[in-house]
Order: structure tokens, then C-alpha cells, then sequence
């Protein structure tokens, strides 16, 4: 069962122009565009595609018809950055945790 507040993985099925339909299980859900983002979105297929599995907050459930309203935005910030284990070797300890930041601040812009 899926209850509310809960974080779940729901995969993209299709598009309005008022949000973007997911599937999560036997519920089918809604991410409203006001849901995705806190800045504008301007075309609402840039979001995501059919078929991507996305991390969305659940913010009310239809038990009688399955269905679900939910919230992308809201993971995001819940979200905490994955930093992998440093890899010593001949390069400079420096040298390589500049790549790890710029890496780190490149993935968020890209899913900004």
C-alpha cells in the first residue's frame, strides 16, 4: 500500500500540458507542473520521457480509484548528494576532489 508523505519510484507514462502521468504499482498518478519545479517550466516534455523512472513525494492517495497526486519537487529537497569513496593514487587528493565538486554541481544544474 502506498501512503502519503511516502517517497516512492513511479515510471513516466505520458503528458498534458497541466503535468506529467506516472504509474507506481497499480496507481497510476499525477505530478501537477506546479509539482515539478519552483522556477518556470516552459515545455513540460523537457521534464522527463515515456518510460523514466522518477523519485516523487506522495502527496494524496485515492485508495477507492488508485490514484495518486504527487509531488517531484518536494524530493528534491529531501535529496542529499551521493559523494563516491576517493580513489588514492599517483594524482594529487586536490586534483581530485575539484573533479568530484564540479561533477557533483554539474548533476544538479543538469536536473535544475
Amino acid at each position: 500500500m502506498i501512503l502519503k508523505n511516502e517517497i516512492i519510484a513511479a515510471e513516466v507514462t505520458g503528458f498534458a500540458p497541466y503535468g506529467v502521468f506516472v504509474k507506481a504499482g497499480d496507481y497510476v498518478g499525477l505530478i501537477h507542473i506546479s509539482e515539478i519545479s519552483n522556477t518556470y517550466i516552459k515545455d513540460i516534455y523537457e521534464f522527463a520521457s515515456v518510460g523514466d523512472i522518477v523519485n516523487v513525494m506522495v502527496l494524496d492517495v485515492d485508495l477507492e480509484h488508485k490514484q495518486l497526486k504527487l509531488s517531484y519537487k518536494k524530493c528534491l529537497t529531501n535529496r542529499k548528494i551521493k559523494v563516491k569513496p576517493l580513489e588514492i593514487g599517483f594524482k594529487a587528493i586536490s586534483d581530485k576532489l575539484d573533479n568530484q565538486i564540479k561533477k557533483a554541481l554539474k548533476e544538479m544544474e543538469d536536473k535544475t
